[in-house]
């Protein structure tokens, strides 16, 4: 990455649109859609990903028929908040694909945590053999989803984003 942000302009934001609601479109399709030719689409493409606005592709997955549509949010409560034990907890979570998002949070508690996984029963395995094993942890509050109403992990662009 460079120094300087790239500023984008309203191509670029068209580009990061299109490929955020389709990773797998066409380059030549993604040149027609913001008028230009394949070349420089790939060109804008590729800028983008070294400015690092593009982190990567991937497939979204369908958790129900993967068997891991039973989602928990747990607040985590530390027992210390020091620079050491946050970055210990931190680095641990890393370690667990159940545990798909983790987030610092400012408030009542300390982090909060997203959990995919089969059903209840796979959740208490779950909570026992990992979550309780994180370093530093003193209390959870745990709150299974009941439904999903939205789960989007797309970006509301603009042509004022930069």
């Amino acid at each position: 990455m460079s120094n300087a942000p790239l500023t984008l302009d309203r191509i670029d934001i068209k580009i990061l649109d299109l490929l955020q609601n389709d990773g797998r479109i066409s380059n030549i399709k993604l040149a027609e859609a913001v008028n230009l030719s394949a070349t420089a689409a790939l060109a804008r493409v590729q800028k983008l990903t070294q400015e690092g606005y593009i982190l990567g592709f991937e497939a979204k997955l369908n958790p129900e028929l993967l068997n891991a549509n039973f989602v928990v949010f747990v607040e985590v409560l530390l027992d210390k908040t020091t620079p050491n034990a946050l970055d210990d907890f931190s680095d641990a979570v890393k370690d667990y694909p159940e545990i798909v998002a983790c987030h610092m949070i400012s408030g009542g508690f300390d982090f909060l945590i997203k959990i995919r996984c089969q059903n209840m029963d796979d959740y208490r395995r779950i909570s026992g053999q990992i979550l309780w094993r994180l370093p530093g942890l003193k209390e959870t509050r745990s709150y299974p989803v009941m439904e999903v109403i939205k789960d989007s992990s797309q970006i509301k662009l603009s042509a004022k984003s930069k």
